[in-house]
């Protein structure tokens, strides 16, 4: 989402959220007020929750919007991407 970030802001990550994380599902549930997020790394039988974000709704809003955009500029590099079984 940088095309949304401030001008003149410096956004610092610690070495430990530097590695990134690892998830093949995501669960999504929410309240009236917020988005709950949760990255799962799922090997059967098990899974665990490997990152999990919590948001408002109009926040969630961009963040579709700001994924949305991305996705159809890599499908113009890189072609189109077929939806995971």
């Amino acid at each position: 989402m940088s095309e949304q970030e401030p001008a003149g802001i410096n956004i610092k990550i610690a070495d430990e959220e530097l590695k990134g994380r690892y998830s093949n599902l995501l669960r999504i549930t929410h309240t009236r007020d917020e988005f709950f997020l949760d990255f799962i790394n799922l090997v059967p039988p098990q899974g665990i929750v490997s990152a999990r974000i919590v948001t408002s709704p109009g926040h969630l809003k961009r963040i579709l919007q700001a994924l949305a955009a991305n996705l159809a500029r890599y499908e113009e590099a890189f072609g189109t991407v077929s939806e995971a079984a």
